[in-house]
């Protein structure tokens, strides 16, 4: 399906990126990894998606809270695949506190990698897409981008920004054969929300079994948690030509959250 296509996939060193990643070299796409993590065990995950898929695997450690860094790695889209053809803004970061104590550096730790990031990709992506005739622009907001939370003012910003971002970019590339739309998952069980769980726990004041069943999936009508395939699919048909009319839609994958 999506054969010679180049996916480029922010925080897919593990998680829902990795997920999203790996279900698109699956569709045949090639994939540039980009995230942190033990360089040994990043090279096996190339390795083993490569040998499965049959597709190429490139990784990049670029730290997408600088910009001049993000330049860099779209500059590499276009010399590893002569540009880019699928982009899906994962990478994310959190930290919980009451707005009164949330520290500064954290707040602009947030709005950098959840926000600003994606803004420096988009911007370098569209015009090697428009060049293509065809591209796929996809962000991984959350229910935070619809709704909002207690403790959580920066990530919640940041998600309700790329929510607008996503309608923007959606508009101004309409009639260049490239979607633009943000998948906005419930709470997935990933590293990122099990450090969740134990800051929650800690700002409350409640235990952390106590956050999973009365903060967390208290949101969540289904009282499961989202999986990393349910959201990597959602990803893989907006990629679909099937989806060519699905632009600018701010998609739910939350277990009914966002409908109460």
């Amino acid at each position: 399906m999506l054969e010679g296509k180049a996916a480029l996939v922010t925080g897919s060193t593990s998680g829902i990126g990795l997920g999203i990643a790996s279900h698109l070299a699956g569709k045949g796409a090639n994939i540039m990894l980009s995230g942190f993590g033990d360089p040994d065990a990043i090279a096996a995950i190339r390795d083993d998606l490569s040998k499965q898929y049959g597709v190429t695997v490139a990784y990049s450690g670029s730290d997408l809270s600088d910009p001049a860094a993000v330049a860099d790695l779209m500059a590499e889209m276009e010399s590893t695949f002569g540009g880019t053809d699928i982009l899906v803004n994962n990478a994310g970061i959190q930290h919980v506190a009451p707005v009164e104590e949330m520290p500064v550096e954290k707040w602009d730790a947030i709005i950098a990698i959840n926000l600003s990031a994606s803004f420096h990709t988009i911007r370098a992506a569209v015009p090697q897409m428009r060049r293509k005739g065809w591209g796929r622009i996809i962000n991984l907001a959350s229910a935070h981008a619809l709704v909002a939370s207690p403790y959580k003012s920066a990530y919640v910003a940041a998600k309700h920004g790329i929510a607008g971002l996503t309608k923007t970019v959606a508009l101004e590339v309409a009639r260049d054969n490239i979607t633009c739309n943000a998948v906005c998952p419930g709470y997935v069980m990933t590293d990122l929300v099990r450090g969740q769980i134990a800051d929650t726990a800690k700002a409350r004041g409640i235990s952390e079994k106590q956050v999973i069943e009365d903060v967390m999936l208290a949101a969540q009508p289904t009282k499961k948690f989202v999986s990393i395939e349910e959201v990597s699919e959602v990803v893989g048909f907006l990629c679909k030509d099937a989806a060519a009319s699905v632009t600018g839609a701010i998609l739910p994958v939350d277990g009914g959250w966002s409908a109460q």
